[in-house]
């Protein structure tokens, strides 16, 4: 190849590159280089700043809209680099669920701990939404469950437990007494609504919202009010009022004592609210008290689609092969 001067490498390895191939010339008299490839480089060490998982944008599939969320690849890579399938992951602080989800894909036991009821409840639906698995309250050992189970995958997708949320009506009114948002944010969990996102003391009448698909196709409302305290009839004639102002379609009031046979009476009087797309007429105010919805008794309404807005649904987890990264201090 016209080369006269001496060369690092010997010969022999020289010839065994050439006729391997890997030997190139950009033209005759120049000096010839070894061609190599990228799966043969170790590449670049990640460095303290990483700008190779783009932030979450607004139309991002993954976003679930709580304030502090963080891409569900960035928890991969630090759980993938920092421990092996098997090992638990601890989020003290675990907001909307994003290292728990991490965790549950790729194999880790987890535990997550957050101070809002509001926080449990989002995760709950995520992890309901992504990887099919309830809490274990709700998830009862039944031979539906054990179905269920067997069909996700048996042990990898056994139900989780929530500690420190009430489960009795004598923990929700502990829960009233010590923080009556938070029980307002748990009492909105237990029928799957989305507080209404105003400062404390603006809610104007409402607490929750759900959303579900109407008649024609039109988006309608359900109005949740949640009462901690006594309660009369003053509170549904305010329900009734906040329905016609909203122009919704139910109101539901939560309370924590049995409603009186005035309070029903009223309640009555509001009327149905008739779906023409499951031929059914629901009951325009309905009261529920906390001990029935702990013992499952759910809305009178038409059936939420997935596609609801009341929350967004988080996306379908895929099966992912855990690899194992290192994390280097030099």
């Amino acid at each position: 190849m016209g080369v006269t001067r001496y060369w690092r490498y010997s010969r022999e390895r020289m010839q065994q590159l050439y006729e391997a191939g890997l030997i190139v010339q950009t033209k005759p008299g120049t000096v010839p280089q070894r061609k190599q490839y990228l799966d043969e480089g170790r590449g670049v060490g990640v460095q303290s700043l990483w700008d190779d998982i783009q932030a979450l944008s607004a139309s991002s599939a993954e976003r679930l809209g709580y304030p502090t969320q963080k891409p569900v690849a960035l928890l991969e890579r630090i759980i993938n680099a920092s421990s092996n399938p098997g090992d638990v992951v601890l989020d003290p602080f675990c907001g909307c669920g994003t290292t728990i989800a991490a965790a549950q894909t790729l194999g880790r036991s987890w535990i997550g701990i957050d101070i809002t009821h509001l926080a449990i409840t989002l995760i709950k639906q995520r992890l309901k939404d992504s990887f099919g698995i309830e809490d274990a309250v709700r998830a009862t050992v039944t031979a539906k469950a054990a179905e269920a189970q067997a069909e996700y995958g048996g042990a990898a997708k056994r139900p989780f437990c929530v500690v420190g949320e009430p489960t009795s009506v004598p923990d929700a009114a502990a829960l009233a007494v010590s923080d009556p948002y938070q029980f307002q944010w748990w009492a909105l969990g237990l029928v799957g609504a989305r507080p209404v996102e105003q400062k404390k003391g603006a809610d104007k009448g409402i607490d929750g919202r759900i959303i579900f698909q109407g008649n024609q196709g039109i988006f309608e409302n359900v109005i949740l009010s949640v009462k901690a305290g006594k309660t009369g009839s003053a509170h549904i004639r305010d329900l009734k009022g906040v329905l016609e102002r909203e122009k919704a379609a139910i109101g539901v009031l939560i309370s924590m004592q049995e409603p009186t046979s005035a309070m029903k009476t009223e309640a009555v009087t509001a009327g149905f609210y008739e779906s023409t797309s499951w031929n059914k007429k629901y009951p325009k105010v309905q009261l529920l008290t906390v001990e029935e919805l702990l013992d499952g008794k759910k809305i009178e309404m038409p059936p939420i689609k997935q596609l609801s807005v009341t929350f967004k649904p988080a996306p379908k987890a895929k099966n992912k092969k855990s690899e194992q990264h290192e994390f280097i201090l030099e």
